[in-house]
């Protein structure tokens, strides 16, 4: 990465961290825009060169969550099927998630999260778009049609399984099962993929 590109990153980054501090604070509806610019010191300008809006500061790994799911279907290792990939991606995701969970911070953030209706609708509509982008990376990968079902419903059911990994005490064993299923029934309609 540039000169330019880490300048980049690190003014988002600090746009991200003063937008939480601020949330988590003063709560998500009593902070501006403006607010979390000043407190980066950027303009607001540069504010939405980095962020669509006020929920994105929120959800600021929007973009590289859903790169990394897209990514786990594209780039699996030969041999590995595409629930298989989906499987340890979302391990893997579990892993980090737990590394967030542990921060005193992620509880205030997901209450935050539950309890303002934008940040929820916004929520439902970022996975809303990674599940398409995974349809379509699936479809790409076994070369069906963009709008194919299977390749819809394998995307929604492994974002769907995600919830349950996360929340379950066992989450390896959560995965193991619900991807089995998956498994099954995507062989049965995919052979080979």
């Amino acid at each position: 990465m540039g000169r330019r590109e880490r300048k980049k990153a690190q003014t988002r980054q600090s746009l991200a961290d003063a937008a939480l501090e601020l949330f988590l604070e003063r709560g998500y509806d009593q902070v501006g825009v403006k607010d979390v610019a000043e407190a980066a010191d950027v303009s607001v300008t540069t504010l939405f060169k980095h962020f669509t809006g006020k929920e994105a500061l929120v959800f600021d790994q929007d973009d590289d969550l859903e790169a990394a799911l897209v990514a786990a279907v594209r780039e699996r290792p030969p041999g590995r099927s595409i629930p298989q990939a989906l499987r340890e991606h979302l391990l893997l995701h579990q892993t980090r998630f737990a590394v967030h969970a542990a921060d005193p911070r992620f509880a205030d953030f997901t209450r935050m999260v539950q309890e303002t209706p934008a940040l929820r609708d916004y929520s439902q509509r970022m996975w809303t778009r990674h599940e398409a982008a995974l349809a379509r990376a699936i479809a790409e990968a076994v070369g069906a049609p963009g709008d194919d079902v299977g390749c819809a419903a394998l995307a929604r059911f492994a974002l769907a399984a995600r919830g349950l990994i996360l929340q379950h005490p066992d989450p390896r064993r959560a995965a193991d099962e619900a991807f089995s299923l998956l498994e099954h029934g995507w062989a049965a309609s995919h052979p080979g993929d």
